[in-house]
Order: C-alpha cells, then sequence, then structure tokens
C-alpha cells in the first residue's frame, strides 16, 4: 500500500483555515517546531501514522538511514502527492532555518526510505531536487498547501534554497 494522496491544491478545509493561522503566529510556531514533531514521532509510530498533533494536517512518517551512523531515524513531515504515479513530495524546509533539516542529508546519502501515513505506506526512492523548474513548480505546489513555506522562503532566501524531495515508489500500487 502507498500513503494515500494529497491534493495541494484541494480546497481548504476547517480545521486547516483554523489551524493554519495559529502555526503562523509566533505561539504557533514555537509548538510547531518544539512539540508537534516529538509528539508526532511518538504517536505517529504507535498509531501506524493514523495519528497526528494536528489534525487535518497531512502529516507522514519519513523513515530514512543515517548518512554517517547508519542508525534508523523516523521524522514526521508534512507532504503531498504528485503526478499519475503518485509521487510523495516533501519540503526541506527546517521550518526556515538557515540550514538544511538533517534528514536531507540521511535521504541523500541513502535515498531507499519508507513512508507511512494514516496507517498506509511502503518503500520509496527519494530524489532531490534543489534547483530549476521542477522544484519551483513542486514548491508553488506547497505553498499552495501551507502558507507557511512562504514564510520560511522569505527567512531563508539569503542563506539557502529550499530543496523539495520527491520519493517515488518502489512498490506496485495494490488493488
Amino acid at each position: 500500500m502507498r500513503v494515500p494522496p494529497v491534493d495541494p491544491l484541494a480546497p481548504r478545509r476547517l480545521r486547516k483555515a483554523l489551524l493554519e493561522p495559529f502555526a503562523l503566529t509566533r505561539a504557533g510556531r514555537w509548538w510547531v517546531i518544539n512539540v508537534a514533531p516529538r509528539i508526532d514521532g511518538t504517536i505517529g509510530r504507535a498509531s501506524g501514522g493514523r495519528l497526528t498533533s494536528l489534525p487535518g494536517i497531512p502529516m507522514l512518517l519519513l523513515t530514512h538511514t543515517g548518512a554517517k551512523s547508519g542508525r534508523t531515524y523516523v521524522t514526521p513531515l508534512l507532504y503531498f502527492t504528485d503526478g499519475p504515479d503518485e509521487d510523495v513530495v516533501v519540503i526541506a524546509s527546517n521550518y526556515g532555518r538557515a540550514r538544511h533539516p538533517a534528514w536531507l542529508a540521511n535521504v541523500r546519502a541513502n535515498p531507499e526510505v519508507r513512508l507511512q501515513a494514516r496507517g498506509r505506506g511502503g518503500r520509496y526512492r527519494a530524489r532531490v531536487v534543489a534547483d530549476g523548474p521542477e522544484r519551483d513548480r513542486l514548491f508553488g505546489l506547497a505553498k499552495q498547501l501551507t502558507r507557511a513555506y512562504a514564510d520560511y522562503e522569505r527567512r531563508t532566501s539569503d542563506e539557502r534554497t529550499i530543496a523539495v524531495v520527491v520519493c517515488s515508489p518502489l512498490e506496485p500500487a495494490s488493488a
């Protein structure tokens, strides 16, 4: 099974209309950076990716292998899907910080990952898109999914370009 599809252009739901404005406040940003990843990693693993601290927000668990350590890590991330093969797209925003997130180096070194969301998932091959028209198109879709990415882009514009990671399924879709 693959992760459920998420259309970044779908109309906003009421929960998203309430949660997103909060997430863009100082308190909301603190919650999203410091609390939500710890909660989402724990309850996400326990529930098979069915539960999240931010209901209505499409979250997945990215299981990846450390570039240097070889350890397995699980990182909760916002996602959407793209294209006929339902590639999964995640954004290496690191909440608008000057440095890329640690998981990006891991995915570059070990591109075979596991994704899980809402009780569904599988093996994927990750490909980093750091620049060019494909990156710009996908990042534009990400900004449609949540306004936070526009804020992160503005904050990082002097230090780095936020990379986009496209994860293609390694297993055929099950019926």
